[in-house]
């Protein structure tokens, strides 16, 4: 096996829940309130569509909001890995993953590990250029056991809520993860952060009609089929997470460019690790800085109470002006 290359799951299409779209010379992101299963082909005029895009939207009325799946691993780290990610915007190599509290970081000496302070605490991360990044692998119909469609999301509601899902599931199914029925299902819900403007999310949850018991019932049958005819869940578990395990970044080179393009569309002021570590980064602390900068000759600091009073008539007009005398 080659070393420092990552061996993933096979890929058979990607799912999102948006695109990319020509916006003055520039490919930018636009959201969308639905899903789209795509294939792995792409023209000028975007990714061409999965043939099973079409066989699911056609049973909901033209807007694909669940996808039935399956999952690939019983371990749920394998079936959705989420870290944080900062990608250089001119190469679009990836430079440092961590997990909050180690992180493998390029650098002209070669790999490196260090702390991670996650993004907020971290310089080099300042200006949005470190996020949360997430890769969800999921099986869809029954064509090939082991290739899978993936769903890439930089939305921490997505990733802490597929999180807890895949965890709650595998406790429950006593390690049957990988046996269970699911629905990828799109959520939306509206925050003050988001001033009323619907954010959705990627929820998994039991299947529509299906009850959980009914789901464990389904899950334990198909562990003791898997188990009949020799299919070993553990060994696969094991082959995939040496397999992960094997390159320091997931992403090859050419998703790496998919990824900055779609997740990483605005680049900071200045470029990562040139950050000042000083430099005020949120509204409060711009405001208290500027608060403590020195007036000009030129600024008079008005009374309080009287900065935004509207000036009377009188104040408004100019002084007349004074003959000249002869």
């Amino acid at each position: 096996m080659l070393k420092g290359l990552a061996i993933t799951p096979p890929i058979l299409g990607r799912i999102t829940i948006g695109k990319l779209v020509e916006n003055n010379g520039k490919r930018l992101p636009q959201k969308d309130d639905q899903f789209t299963i795509t294939s792995q082909l792409q023209t000028k005029e975007g990714w061409i569509r999965h043939p099973l895009d079409e066989q699911l939207r056609s049973a909901q009325e033209g807007k694909l909001r669940t996808i039935p799946i399956r999952l690939l691993f019983s371990d749920p780290d394998l079936n959705l890995r989420a870290e944080y990610a900062l990608f250089d915007r001119q190469t679009a190599r990836p430079l440092c993953v961590g997990d909050g509290e180690q992180c493998k970081r390029r650098t002209q000496e070669g790999m490196v590990t260090l702390d991670c302070p996650s993004p907020d605490g971290c310089p080099l991360a300042q200006g949005g250029a470190c996020k949360p990044y997430g890769r969800l692998n999921v099986l869809i119909g029954d064509d090939d056991p082991l290739g899978s469609f993936i769903f890439r999301t930089t939305g921490f509601n997505s990733i802490r809520t597929l999180a807890a899902r895949l965890a709650y599931f595998k406790a429950i199914s006593g390690n049957r993860l990988a046996c269970m029925p699911l629905e990828l299902r799109l959520r939306g819900k509206s925050t003050r952060q988001s001033r009323g403007t619907a954010i959705f999310y990627v929820d998994i949850t039991l299947r529509e009609g299906w009850t959980l018991e009914a789901t464990l019932a389904e899950a334990r049958r198909l562990d003791e089929f898997h188990q009949s005819t020799g299919f070993d869940q553990k060994a696969l578990d094991r082959a995939a997470k040496a397999g992960f395990a094997n390159g320091a970044f997931e992403d090859s080179a050419e998703e790496s460019a998919e990824v900055v393009e779609e997740f990483y569309p605005e680049a900071p002021e200045t470029p990562p690790g040139k950050q000042d570590a000083n430099a005020p980064v949120t509204l409060a602390d711009k405001l208290q800085a500027k608060s403590q900068q020195p007036l000009g000759k030129d600024e008079v600091k008005a009374p309080t109470g009287e900065a935004d009073a509207p000036q009377s008539s009188e104040t408004q007009q100019p002084p007349p002006r004074q003959a000249k005398r002869a």
